[in-house]
């Protein structure tokens, strides 16, 4: 089940020579209710590239989106993506869910939760 979106992030940063993942400003990670670490797919508006990392914290209030190692091979700097966040829940927890949907501006700054 989706558990958090991230919709229209800005990538700011791609860093290549970073072991992997890809690292969100602090303060959206909070708000979206996503954990460092944890597991996320992202999708690239501008290639149509998917694919599956992990999310690290990033400096708060930075407006960070930096694709670092092998996913900075997915986006370049200004490309726009979407980061979704997944989870597994009982299904008696289901029929009341809504997940956590983040709009954010070109700078990365929450517009509508």
């Amino acid at each position: 089940m989706l558990k958090a979106k991230i919709h229209m992030a800005t990538v700011t940063e791609s860093n290549l020579e970073y072991e992997g993942s890809i690292t969100i400003d602090e303060a959206v990670l909070k708000k979206a209710g996503i954990l460092p670490y944890e597991q996320v797919m992202v999708s690239n508006l501008n290639n149509g590239e998917r694919f599956e990392t992990y999310a690290i914290p990033g400096k708060g209030g930075s407006g960070e989106i930096c694709l670092n190692g092998p996913t900075a091979r997915k986006g370049v700097v200004g490309d726009k993506v979407i980061i979704f966040c997944y989870g597994y829940f009982e299904d008696k927890r289901m029929k009341n869910f809504r997940p956590t949907i983040l709009r954010l501006d070109p700078d990365n700054r929450i517009i509508k939760k």
